[in-house]
């Protein structure tokens, strides 16, 4: 896992073993034990290295491609939960790993946006309105 996803995280910012080993301050032959999974870096190594390439520390040591529908490691924040199926009238389920990172509970409100360019978002009820209130009172004050 780790090491497949340092290969995969280096090669999609273009950069060499030689560049990883230079802004952490380790040799080149040890970046090169990490991808072969000889070794593994310190905390502190892997911290760093998530925030180079803008992931979690989680998902920069525990993501596995093959689980996630062969996607690469997502962005810090970002998620893919996989596909889900829309029934017939219109109804889908939220995937439990969604469900419990966004705190989604049976008989929560959700409200759903969509852009025809960019798709659709499913937000619960109280952020959104909490956050159109915000909008409304900025507007109202100028």
């Amino acid at each position: 896992m780790f090491k497949d996803n340092l290969i995969q995280l280096r090669k999609m910012k273009s950069l060499t073993q030689e560049d990883i080993a230079e802004k952490l301050g380790v040799s080149r032959q040890a970046v090169a034990k990490w991808e072969n999974g000889e070794t593994i870096p310190d905390l502190d190594k892997c911290r760093i290295l998530a925030d180079m390439f803008g992931v979690s520390l989680d998902d920069l040591a525990n993501y596995e491609p093959s689980d996630n529908m062969n996607m690469l490691v997502p962005p810090k924040g970002k998620h893919m939960f996989g596909m889900v199926t829309v029934g017939d009238k219109g109804q889908i389920v939220i995937p439990a790993k969604a469900r419990k990172i966004f705190n989604i509970s049976p008989g929560d409100n959700l409200v759903i946006l969509g852009d025809e360019n960019q798709g659709l978002a499913v937000l619960k009820a109280e952020s959104f309105l909490a956050f159109a209130d915000m909008l409304r009172s900025g507007v109202s004050e100028q």
